[in-house]
């Protein structure tokens, strides 16, 4: 990898950090800057795809209370190219992990979370 390119694997880690945070925190406020405008995400857990938007999301994120003491997450991939990156991480909140496969688009200085496809598996239990 260039030099060149390090900074931009920095920056989309950065934002896949911020985002592993506010998902364990249920900071829907940071979904509002975070996420595009157009963002949508998909969860293939049961035999029908469930689809959301971004104000569902913010919903669904309104609706669950913060987990208790420091974040759990793994990043465990980072690509990028031109404007576009992918992300593969695990965070865990009480009694769920999100397997999460993001994608982020550049939009001027910030990375934008556009998509997210995801599954759960048990997690830890409530604190």
């Amino acid at each position: 990898m260039d030099g060149a390119a390090q900074p931009v694997l920095d920056a989309v880690h950065a934002a896949a950090v911020t985002y592993c945070v506010a998902v364990y925190k249920a900071q829907a406020e940071v979904f509002e800057t975070l996420c595009h405008d157009d963002f949508h995400m998909v969860c293939v857990d049961s035999p029908k795809t469930q689809l959301w938007d971004k104000t569902a999301y913010l919903a669904r994120v309104t609706a669950r209370n913060a987990a208790e003491g420091d974040p759990v997450y793994e990043i465990l991939s980072v690509e990028a190219d031109g404007a576009m990156a992918r992300v593969k991480l695990r965070v865990g909140v009480p009694g769920v992990v999100y397997e999460d496969y993001l994608g982020f688009v550049r939009v001027g200085d910030d990375w934008k979370l556009i998509n997210k496809l995801f599954r759960t598996y048990d997690g830890p239990a409530a604190g």
